[in-house]
Formats: C-alpha cells, sequence, structure tokens
C-alpha cells in the first residue's frame, strides 16, 4: 500500500505540473517540429531549383556551342528569371557574356556581367564579373568607371588579378606611377608559379619598374 500510495502522489504531481506547464510544452515541440519540417522543406526547395537551374545551364551551353544568340538570350533570361539565387545562374549568366563578347555583342556581353555584379549571390562570380567588365570599360575608354568597379573589396584570392587590371586602367590614363605601385602589388599577390607573372612584369619592366618579387 505505501508504494501504491507513493505513486499515486507522483500521479498526481506529474497531473498538476502537466496542467499548469503542458501546454506551453506542447508548443515548444510543435515549434520544434515545424522549424525542422521548414529546414527540411527548404533543403528539398533548394535541391529541387538546383536540378531545374542545371537543365537550364545546359540549355545556355549548348546555345553557346552552337552559337545560338537568340536561343542563349533566352535561356539565360529564364536562369535568371526563375532561379537567380542558384550558382547555376551565375555561371550562364557569364558563360553568356563570354559568347556574346566573342559575337562581337559588347553591349549584351556588359549586360550580362552587370547582372552578376548587381545579382549574383556568390562574391567570386561577382568578383569575375568585376574584372571581366573592367576589361570591357578599358576597351571602351571608360577608365573611371572601370576603376569605380575594382573599388570595393574582393576576396583574397582576387589580389593580384584586380591590381593587374587597376594597373592597366592607370596606366591608360598615363598615371605612370600609380600603374607601377598596382603593377608592383599584383606581382607580390600573385604566386611564382602563375605563368601571369611574366606579364605582369614585363607591363612593369614597360614603364621602367622593376621588382625583387619577379620569379
Amino acid at each position: 500500500m505505501a508504494y501504491d500510495l507513493e505513486e499515486q502522489e507522483q500521479l498526481a504531481t506529474l497531473k498538476a505540473w502537466w496542467k499548469q506547464y503542458g501546454n506551453l510544452v506542447t508548443w515548444l515541440v510543435i515549434a520544434v517540429l515545424a522549424a525542422y519540417a521548414s529546414w527540411s522543406g527548404w533543403k528539398y526547395y533548394q535541391r529541387e531549383q538546383a536540378s531545374k537551374a542545371a537543365l537550364l545551364y545546359e540549355e545556355i551551353v549548348k546555345a553557346v556551342e552552337g552559337k545560338d544568340q537568340t536561343r542563349l538570350a533566352r535561356a539565360t533570361a529564364d536562369i535568371r528569371e526563375r532561379y537567380a539565387r542558384t550558382p547555376y545562374a551565375s555561371m550562364g549568366a557569364l558563360l553568356a557574356a563570354k559568347s556574346a563578347f566573342d559575337a562581337n555583342d559588347l553591349k549584351s556581353a556588359k549586360a550580362y556581367l552587370q547582372w552578376v555584379v548587381d545579382q549574383s549571390s556568390g562574391e567570386e562570380y561577382q568578383a569575375i564579373a568585376r574584372l571581366r567588365l573592367a576589361g570591357l570599360l578599358l576597351d571602351e575608354k571608360a577608365f573611371d568607371e572601370g576603376l569605380k568597379l575594382l573599388s570595393v573589396p574582393f576576396p583574397d584570392q582576387f589580389a593580384g588579378l584586380v591590381a593587374d587590371r587597376r594597373g592597366d586602367l592607370l596606366f591608360a590614363q598615363n598615371k605612370i606611377e600609380d600603374a607601377r605601385a598596382a603593377y608592383q602589388l599584383a606581382l607580390e599577390k600573385t604566386e611564382a608559379k602563375n605563368p601571369a607573372r611574366q606579364l605582369i612584369q614585363l607591363k612593369l619592366d614597360a614603364i621602367g619598374g622593376s621588382s625583387t618579387q619577379a620569379g
């Protein structure tokens, strides 16, 4: 009987606790389950988005291979509209920009690159687009606009490329001392085994510069 009485007291205590806190516990459990369900649903959605975006990216690749600019423009517009936050959208726009450049459609090339700069969710893709767009602006003699594109922070691995492109823009403006400093920085930030070092050194030598960092 002592055991039964103790058991009844525990049961009564549990009932009293549940009466006071049961709803709170229930809502906490529901919240946790809902959060998990949302996370699982989001991961599924992301997989679905990526899968569909990959198909459109393949369409872009085929259009580039076939040099079909109309098909390319349509596929690129579709992937940007539907799957802008996926890496495939940025990759597709960069590929489309290269194809448009090769077709001497500089207006479209710039538009594709500008979209990546403005809309891409990946800083590496944005960095590539900024560098390529700055190169087009260099060809158009829009030097200040090109330098402005390069004035924002870049991922560390792009430091050498950015400095080199800055040097090109500054040299085109006949700002020789600034260009020399940019090329010297480009050499410092470029690995010794990188073939680009030779070209940077040639440009530096051409404007009367030198670097002990040259390999």
